[in-house]
Protein backbone atom coordinates (compact mmCIF):
# COMPACT_ATOMS: atom_id res chain seq x y z
CA UNK A 1 0.00 0.00 0.00
CA UNK A 2 1.20 3.44 -0.67
CA UNK A 3 0.74 6.22 1.38
CA UNK A 4 1.12 9.75 -0.05
CA UNK A 5 2.87 12.88 2.50
CA UNK A 6 0.70 15.35 0.32
CA UNK A 7 -2.75 13.67 0.80
CA UNK A 8 -1.58 13.58 5.00
CA UNK A 9 -1.46 17.59 4.40
CA UNK A 10 2.21 18.10 3.22
CA UNK A 11 2.52 20.91 0.95
CA UNK A 12 5.67 20.38 -0.61
CA UNK A 13 6.28 24.50 -0.54
CA UNK A 14 9.81 24.27 0.81
CA UNK A 15 8.68 26.79 3.38
CA UNK A 16 5.11 25.01 5.48
CA UNK A 17 6.58 22.50 7.91
CA UNK A 18 5.67 19.80 6.63
CA UNK A 19 6.93 17.36 9.59
CA UNK A 20 3.69 16.64 11.38
CA UNK A 21 1.99 15.24 8.12
CA UNK A 22 4.84 13.07 7.01
CA UNK A 23 5.41 11.63 10.30
CA UNK A 24 1.46 10.94 10.18
CA UNK A 25 1.98 9.17 6.93
CA UNK A 26 4.64 7.05 8.62
CA UNK A 27 2.54 6.55 11.66
CA UNK A 28 -0.26 5.11 9.57
CA UNK A 29 1.53 2.79 7.20
CA UNK A 30 3.54 1.46 10.19
CA UNK A 31 0.47 0.81 11.87
CA UNK A 32 -1.35 -1.12 9.23
CA UNK A 33 1.29 -3.54 8.68
CA UNK A 34 3.65 -1.69 6.34
CA UNK A 35 4.00 -0.21 2.88
CA UNK A 36 5.72 2.25 1.13
CA UNK A 37 5.50 6.64 2.09
CA UNK A 38 6.01 8.44 -0.48
CA UNK A 39 7.19 11.89 -1.29
CA UNK A 40 6.20 13.22 -4.72
CA UNK A 41 8.80 14.72 -7.00
CA UNK A 42 8.87 18.62 -7.74
CA UNK A 43 8.70 19.52 -4.16
CA UNK A 44 10.57 20.36 -1.32
CA UNK A 45 9.29 19.62 2.34
CA UNK A 46 10.19 21.03 5.10
CA UNK A 47 10.84 18.98 8.23
CA UNK A 48 11.88 18.67 11.70
CA UNK A 49 12.85 15.39 13.14
CA UNK A 50 10.80 12.01 11.67
CA UNK A 51 10.56 8.74 13.46
CA UNK A 52 11.18 5.95 10.91
CA UNK A 53 9.27 3.00 12.02
CA UNK A 54 9.04 -0.65 11.28
CA UNK A 55 8.02 -2.39 7.88
CA UNK A 56 7.80 0.89 6.06
CA UNK A 57 9.50 2.04 3.17
CA UNK A 58 10.60 5.65 2.93
CA UNK A 59 10.82 6.68 -0.73
CA UNK A 60 11.45 10.11 -2.48
CA UNK A 61 10.50 10.26 -5.84
CA UNK A 62 13.35 12.08 -8.49
CA UNK A 63 12.89 15.66 -7.92
CA UNK A 64 11.82 15.33 -4.45
CA UNK A 65 13.88 17.23 -1.86
CA UNK A 66 13.36 16.69 2.03
CA UNK A 67 15.39 19.58 3.92
CA UNK A 68 16.11 19.39 7.45
CA UNK A 69 14.18 22.76 9.22
CA UNK A 70 15.82 25.86 10.26
CA UNK A 71 14.65 26.08 13.84
CA UNK A 72 16.53 23.86 16.26
CA UNK A 73 13.22 23.15 18.27
CA UNK A 74 11.46 21.22 15.37
CA UNK A 75 14.34 18.70 16.11
CA UNK A 76 13.88 15.50 18.70
CA UNK A 77 15.78 15.89 21.86
CA UNK A 78 17.99 12.77 22.45
CA UNK A 79 20.61 13.34 24.96
CA UNK A 80 20.67 15.96 28.49
CA UNK A 81 17.31 16.81 27.34
CA UNK A 82 18.00 18.45 24.09
CA UNK A 83 19.99 20.92 25.65
CA UNK A 84 22.68 22.17 23.53
CA UNK A 85 26.20 23.42 24.96
CA UNK A 86 28.87 24.40 22.53
CA UNK A 87 31.90 22.59 22.74
CA UNK A 88 31.92 21.66 26.64
CA UNK A 89 36.14 20.77 26.00
CA UNK A 90 36.39 24.14 25.39
CA UNK A 91 38.48 22.50 21.67
CA UNK A 92 37.41 23.20 18.34
CA UNK A 93 36.09 20.33 16.96
CA UNK A 94 39.27 18.89 15.22
CA UNK A 95 41.24 18.87 18.07
CA UNK A 96 37.94 17.56 20.50
CA UNK A 97 37.97 13.59 20.58
CA UNK A 98 36.02 12.82 23.48
CA UNK A 99 32.51 12.08 22.66
CA UNK A 100 30.31 8.70 23.33
CA UNK A 101 28.42 8.85 20.27
CA UNK A 102 25.02 10.53 21.16
CA UNK A 103 24.30 13.79 19.61
CA UNK A 104 22.04 16.55 21.46
CA UNK A 105 19.17 15.50 18.37
CA UNK A 106 18.90 13.86 15.19
CA UNK A 107 17.11 14.99 11.62
CA UNK A 108 15.86 11.15 10.70
CA UNK A 109 15.48 8.85 13.78
CA UNK A 110 14.20 5.64 14.92
CA UNK A 111 14.89 2.82 17.56
CA UNK A 112 14.56 -0.91 17.54
CA UNK A 113 12.49 -1.26 14.25
CA UNK A 114 12.80 -3.60 11.67
CA UNK A 115 12.17 -4.41 7.73
CA UNK A 116 12.84 -0.48 7.32
CA UNK A 117 13.68 0.96 3.58
CA UNK A 118 14.60 4.38 2.94
CA UNK A 119 14.96 4.34 -0.95
CA UNK A 120 14.43 6.87 -4.05
CA UNK A 121 16.60 9.35 -6.64
CA UNK A 122 15.40 12.49 -4.66
CA UNK A 123 17.25 14.24 -2.12
CA UNK A 124 17.81 14.78 1.84
CA UNK A 125 19.21 18.05 2.55
CA UNK A 126 20.56 18.65 6.08
CA UNK A 127 20.53 22.02 6.13
CA UNK A 128 24.41 22.48 7.04
CA UNK A 129 24.43 26.47 6.88
CA UNK A 130 22.70 26.86 10.31
CA UNK A 131 25.68 25.22 11.79
CA UNK A 132 28.37 27.24 10.92
CA UNK A 133 30.96 28.71 12.87
CA UNK A 134 34.34 30.07 12.52
CA UNK A 135 35.52 29.48 9.03
CA UNK A 136 39.47 29.56 8.00
CA UNK A 137 39.18 29.05 4.14
CA UNK A 138 39.90 25.44 4.71
CA UNK A 139 37.94 24.60 7.81
CA UNK A 140 34.77 25.38 8.84
CA UNK A 141 33.81 24.80 12.80
CA UNK A 142 30.64 24.34 13.64
CA UNK A 143 28.93 26.13 16.54
CA UNK A 144 28.53 23.76 18.48
CA UNK A 145 29.53 19.77 19.28
CA UNK A 146 27.94 17.52 18.18
CA UNK A 147 25.67 18.64 16.10
CA UNK A 148 22.72 16.62 14.47
CA UNK A 149 23.17 14.02 12.39
CA UNK A 150 21.15 13.24 9.15
CA UNK A 151 20.51 9.72 10.09
CA UNK A 152 20.44 8.07 13.45
CA UNK A 153 19.26 4.74 13.63
CA UNK A 154 19.77 2.47 16.49
CA UNK A 155 18.92 -1.26 17.17
CA UNK A 156 17.58 -1.61 13.46
CA UNK A 157 17.10 -5.08 11.93
CA UNK A 158 16.86 -5.60 8.06
CA UNK A 159 17.79 -2.08 7.36
CA UNK A 160 18.36 -1.00 3.29
CA UNK A 161 19.20 2.71 2.79
CA UNK A 162 19.52 2.70 -1.44
CA UNK A 163 19.93 4.81 -4.25
CA UNK A 164 19.03 8.48 -2.61
CA UNK A 165 21.02 11.32 -2.58
CA UNK A 166 22.35 13.39 0.89
CA UNK A 167 23.99 16.44 1.24
CA UNK A 168 24.61 19.48 3.36
CA UNK A 169 25.48 17.50 6.66
CA UNK A 170 27.20 19.62 9.58
CA UNK A 171 27.91 16.41 11.67
CA UNK A 172 27.87 12.61 10.60
CA UNK A 173 25.71 11.75 8.10
CA UNK A 174 24.26 8.21 8.31
CA UNK A 175 25.22 6.97 11.91
CA UNK A 176 23.72 3.42 12.42
CA UNK A 177 23.80 1.76 16.02
CA UNK A 178 23.59 -1.58 17.05
CA UNK A 179 22.12 -2.32 13.81
CA UNK A 180 22.22 -5.92 12.00
CA UNK A 181 21.65 -6.93 8.29
CA UNK A 182 21.88 -3.51 6.74
CA UNK A 183 22.25 -2.79 3.08
CA UNK A 184 23.61 0.72 1.97
CA UNK A 185 23.50 0.82 -1.93
CA UNK A 186 24.70 3.43 -4.91
CA UNK A 187 23.60 6.00 -2.59
CA UNK A 188 25.40 9.47 -3.24
CA UNK A 189 25.99 11.13 -0.33
CA UNK A 190 27.73 15.05 -1.10
CA UNK A 191 28.70 17.21 2.09
CA UNK A 192 30.70 20.16 2.16
CA UNK A 193 34.77 19.55 2.19
CA UNK A 194 35.41 22.20 4.98
CA UNK A 195 33.00 21.48 7.02
CA UNK A 196 33.68 19.67 10.56
CA UNK A 197 32.86 16.50 11.68
CA UNK A 198 30.40 15.88 8.53
CA UNK A 199 31.91 12.34 8.46
CA UNK A 200 29.36 9.87 5.69
CA UNK A 201 28.55 6.66 6.76
CA UNK A 202 29.13 5.37 10.27
CA UNK A 203 28.33 1.65 11.04
CA UNK A 204 28.80 2.04 14.92
CA UNK A 205 28.63 -1.39 16.83
CA UNK A 206 26.87 -2.95 13.95
CA UNK A 207 27.27 -6.38 12.27
CA UNK A 208 26.33 -8.14 8.65
CA UNK A 209 26.38 -4.42 6.97
CA UNK A 210 27.38 -4.19 3.18
CA UNK A 211 27.97 -0.74 1.62
CA UNK A 212 28.26 -1.10 -2.08
CA UNK A 213 28.69 1.15 -5.38
CA UNK A 214 28.26 4.13 -3.44
CA UNK A 215 30.06 8.07 -3.63
CA UNK A 216 30.94 9.91 -0.80
CA UNK A 217 32.73 13.13 -0.51
CA UNK A 218 33.01 14.90 2.66
CA UNK A 219 35.10 16.91 5.09
CA UNK A 220 35.68 14.35 7.84
CA UNK A 221 36.34 10.73 7.24
CA UNK A 222 33.94 8.97 4.28
CA UNK A 223 33.28 5.37 5.83
CA UNK A 224 33.93 4.82 9.38
CA UNK A 225 33.59 2.04 11.57
CA UNK A 226 32.69 3.05 15.22
CA UNK A 227 32.61 1.34 18.24
CA UNK A 228 31.65 4.59 20.63
CA UNK A 229 31.09 4.43 24.24
CA UNK A 230 27.60 4.98 24.69
CA UNK A 231 26.82 1.85 23.11
CA UNK A 232 29.11 -0.66 24.13
CA UNK A 233 26.23 -3.28 24.99
CA UNK A 234 25.75 -3.95 21.34
CA UNK A 235 29.00 -5.30 21.06
CA UNK A 236 31.59 -5.63 18.18
CA UNK A 237 31.44 -4.21 14.64
CA UNK A 238 31.80 -6.53 12.39
CA UNK A 239 31.13 -8.66 9.47
CA UNK A 240 31.45 -5.96 6.89
CA UNK A 241 31.52 -5.36 3.58
CA UNK A 242 32.62 -2.45 1.55
CA UNK A 243 33.00 -2.70 -2.31
CA UNK A 244 32.94 -0.77 -5.01
CA UNK A 245 32.57 2.71 -3.56
CA UNK A 246 34.01 6.27 -4.92
CA UNK A 247 35.49 8.50 -2.25
CA UNK A 248 36.75 11.72 -1.10
CA UNK A 249 37.64 13.13 2.16
CA UNK A 250 39.32 16.17 3.59
CA UNK A 251 40.23 13.44 6.74
CA UNK A 252 40.07 10.08 5.73
CA UNK A 253 38.52 7.76 2.90
CA UNK A 254 38.26 4.76 5.24
CA UNK A 255 38.86 4.43 9.23
CA UNK A 256 38.48 2.57 12.14
CA UNK A 257 38.51 4.52 14.96
CA UNK A 258 38.83 6.43 16.76
CA UNK A 259 36.11 5.44 18.79
CA UNK A 260 37.03 2.05 19.45
CA UNK A 261 35.43 1.01 23.35
CA UNK A 262 34.88 -2.96 21.66
CA UNK A 263 36.77 -4.65 18.35
CA UNK A 264 36.55 -4.97 14.68
CA UNK A 265 35.99 -7.82 13.30
CA UNK A 266 35.67 -9.71 9.79
CA UNK A 267 35.66 -6.71 7.65
CA UNK A 268 36.35 -6.57 3.72
CA UNK A 269 37.27 -3.42 1.55
CA UNK A 270 37.83 -4.22 -1.92
CA UNK A 271 37.02 -2.41 -4.92
CA UNK A 272 37.29 1.28 -4.33
CA UNK A 273 38.98 4.27 -5.74
CA UNK A 274 40.14 7.07 -3.16
CA UNK A 275 40.83 10.08 -4.37
CA UNK A 276 41.32 13.52 -3.41
CA UNK A 277 41.94 12.58 -0.21
CA UNK A 278 43.84 13.74 3.30
CA UNK A 279 44.13 10.17 4.09
CA UNK A 280 43.78 6.68 2.53
CA UNK A 281 42.62 4.27 4.62
CA UNK A 282 43.18 4.82 8.43
CA UNK A 283 43.54 2.70 11.94
CA UNK A 284 43.29 4.96 14.78
CA UNK A 285 42.91 2.45 17.48
CA UNK A 286 43.04 4.49 20.91
CA UNK A 287 40.28 2.80 22.85
CA UNK A 288 40.20 -1.12 24.17
CA UNK A 289 38.58 -2.96 21.16
CA UNK A 290 40.99 -4.74 18.60
CA UNK A 291 41.51 -4.50 14.74
CA UNK A 292 41.56 -8.22 13.33
CA UNK A 293 41.08 -10.26 10.27
CA UNK A 294 41.15 -7.23 8.00
CA UNK A 295 41.72 -7.40 4.36
CA UNK A 296 41.62 -4.44 2.05
CA UNK A 297 42.42 -5.19 -1.73
CA UNK A 298 42.16 -3.90 -5.50
CA UNK A 299 42.07 -0.31 -4.06
CA UNK A 300 43.46 2.87 -5.57
CA UNK A 301 44.10 5.65 -3.51
CA UNK A 302 45.26 9.19 -4.26
CA UNK A 303 46.23 11.42 -1.45
CA UNK A 304 47.03 15.02 -1.04
CA UNK A 305 47.36 17.09 2.54
CA UNK A 306 44.62 19.13 2.63
CA UNK A 307 45.25 22.03 5.18
CA UNK A 308 47.32 22.01 8.91
CA UNK A 309 43.63 22.12 10.73
CA UNK A 310 42.46 17.75 9.31
CA UNK A 311 43.95 15.21 10.71
CA UNK A 312 46.29 13.53 8.58
CA UNK A 313 49.47 14.29 6.51
CA UNK A 314 48.33 12.32 3.44
CA UNK A 315 49.10 9.14 4.42
CA UNK A 316 47.65 6.70 2.12
CA UNK A 317 47.65 4.21 4.91
CA UNK A 318 47.78 5.01 8.55
CA UNK A 319 48.08 2.48 11.02
CA UNK A 320 48.51 3.81 14.89
CA UNK A 321 48.00 2.85 18.12
CA UNK A 322 48.14 4.17 21.37
CA UNK A 323 46.31 5.41 24.91
CA UNK A 324 43.65 7.66 24.48
CA UNK A 325 44.88 8.65 27.37
CA UNK A 326 46.52 7.56 30.89
CA UNK A 327 44.03 4.78 32.26
CA UNK A 328 42.96 4.13 28.96
CA UNK A 329 44.55 1.08 27.52
CA UNK A 330 44.27 0.85 23.31
CA UNK A 331 43.41 -2.24 22.22
CA UNK A 332 45.84 -4.15 19.36
CA UNK A 333 45.60 -4.46 15.58
CA UNK A 334 46.79 -7.97 14.17
CA UNK A 335 45.56 -10.29 10.91
CA UNK A 336 45.32 -6.87 8.55
CA UNK A 337 46.43 -7.64 4.70
CA UNK A 338 46.48 -5.34 2.45
CA UNK A 339 46.44 -7.02 -1.52
CA UNK A 340 47.11 -5.06 -4.70
CA UNK A 341 46.63 -1.27 -3.89
CA UNK A 342 48.02 1.48 -5.85
CA UNK A 343 48.98 4.82 -4.13
CA UNK A 344 49.63 8.01 -5.19
CA UNK A 345 50.41 11.05 -2.62
CA UNK A 346 52.08 13.44 -0.56
CA UNK A 347 53.49 10.36 1.97
CA UNK A 348 54.04 7.22 2.35
CA UNK A 349 52.88 4.04 4.52
CA UNK A 350 52.50 4.99 8.11
CA UNK A 351 52.75 2.22 10.85
CA UNK A 352 53.38 3.10 14.72
CA UNK A 353 52.10 0.96 17.58
CA UNK A 354 53.49 1.61 21.29
CA UNK A 355 56.03 0.55 22.89
CA UNK A 356 53.84 -1.84 24.83
CA UNK A 357 51.61 -2.69 22.12
CA UNK A 358 53.09 -3.60 18.63
CA UNK A 359 51.18 -3.46 15.61
CA UNK A 360 51.57 -7.05 14.48
CA UNK A 361 50.92 -9.39 12.03
CA UNK A 362 50.42 -6.83 9.06
CA UNK A 363 51.13 -7.59 6.02
CA UNK A 364 51.51 -5.85 2.33
CA UNK A 365 51.15 -8.13 -1.18
CA UNK A 366 51.72 -6.37 -4.52
CA UNK A 367 51.78 -2.61 -3.47
CA UNK A 368 52.31 0.34 -6.26
CA UNK A 369 53.71 3.85 -4.34
CA UNK A 370 54.30 6.98 -5.79
CA UNK A 371 55.72 10.06 -3.67
CA UNK A 372 54.16 13.01 -5.77
CA UNK A 373 53.86 16.48 -4.60
CA UNK A 374 51.01 17.99 -5.81
CA UNK A 375 49.18 20.65 -3.10
CA UNK A 376 50.58 24.18 -1.64
CA UNK A 377 51.55 22.39 1.90
CA UNK A 378 54.52 21.36 3.45
CA UNK A 379 55.40 18.16 3.75
CA UNK A 380 56.32 17.89 7.79
CA UNK A 381 56.33 14.56 8.88
CA UNK A 382 53.41 12.56 9.99
CA UNK A 383 50.59 13.07 12.28
CA UNK A 384 49.65 10.73 15.31
CA UNK A 385 46.43 12.52 17.00
CA UNK A 386 44.96 11.87 18.98
CA UNK A 387 47.09 11.50 21.54
CA UNK A 388 47.96 13.46 24.55
CA UNK A 389 50.20 16.21 23.56
CA UNK A 390 50.65 18.23 20.01
CA UNK A 391 51.08 15.27 17.97
CA UNK A 392 52.84 15.86 15.09
CA UNK A 393 56.27 13.86 14.09
CA UNK A 394 58.07 16.71 12.01
CA UNK A 395 60.60 14.85 10.09
CA UNK A 396 61.48 14.10 6.27
CA UNK A 397 59.42 10.86 5.18
CA UNK A 398 60.12 7.35 4.06
CA UNK A 399 57.83 5.77 1.56
CA UNK A 400 57.76 3.00 4.85
CA UNK A 401 57.85 3.92 7.77
CA UNK A 402 57.20 1.40 11.16
CA UNK A 403 57.95 2.23 14.31
CA UNK A 404 57.01 -0.17 17.22
CA UNK A 405 55.78 -3.01 15.07
CA UNK A 406 56.49 -7.02 14.55
CA UNK A 407 55.73 -9.64 12.20
CA UNK A 408 55.15 -6.95 9.32
CA UNK A 409 55.72 -8.43 5.57
CA UNK A 410 56.31 -6.59 2.63
CA UNK A 411 55.76 -8.49 -0.55
CA UNK A 412 56.36 -6.85 -4.19
CA UNK A 413 56.19 -3.29 -3.32
CA UNK A 414 57.55 -0.77 -5.76
CA UNK A 415 58.25 2.65 -5.16
CA UNK A 416 59.04 5.52 -6.71
CA UNK A 417 59.53 9.17 -5.77
CA UNK A 418 59.51 12.31 -8.10
CA UNK A 419 62.04 15.20 -8.05
CA UNK A 420 59.56 17.72 -6.27
CA UNK A 421 59.28 15.06 -3.15
CA UNK A 422 62.75 14.39 -2.60
CA UNK A 423 63.52 17.30 -0.58
CA UNK A 424 61.12 16.26 1.96
CA UNK A 425 62.18 12.91 1.29
CA UNK A 426 64.52 10.71 3.71
CA UNK A 427 64.79 7.03 2.99
CA UNK A 428 62.82 3.95 1.21
CA UNK A 429 62.63 2.16 4.61
CA UNK A 430 62.41 3.73 7.98
CA UNK A 431 62.18 1.14 10.81
CA UNK A 432 62.22 1.84 14.76
CA UNK A 433 61.62 -0.29 17.39
CA UNK A 434 60.73 -3.50 14.96
CA UNK A 435 61.02 -7.04 15.25
CA UNK A 436 60.54 -9.33 11.97
CA UNK A 437 59.93 -6.91 9.58
CA UNK A 438 60.65 -8.56 6.26
CA UNK A 439 60.93 -7.50 1.89
CA UNK A 440 60.26 -9.93 -0.96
Amino acid sequence: MTYNVLEFGAEGDGITKDGQAIQKAIDTCSAAGGGRVVLPGGHVYNSGSLLLKSNVEFHLEMGAVLKASDDLEDYYPLANGGTIVAHESGLPSFLNSEYNGRPFHAFLYGYDQKNVAITGFGTIDANEKIFYGSNSGYHIEGTYYPRIPLMLLEKFEHLTIEHVTMINCAFWTVHLVGCNDVLIKGIRLLNNLQMANSDGIDPDHCTNVRIIGCHIECGDDAIVLKNSGDYNHYGPCENIVISNCTLISTSAAIKFGTEGECSFRNVLVENCTISKSNRGISLQIRDGGHVENVVFSNITIETRRFSHEWWGRAEPVCITVQDRKPGVKAGHVRNVRFQNITCIGENGIFIRGSEDNPVEDVSFENIHLTLLKTSKWEIEGYDIRPCQGEGIIRTKISAIHAEYARDIQFDRVKIHVTEDMKPYYKEEVTLLHTENVTFH
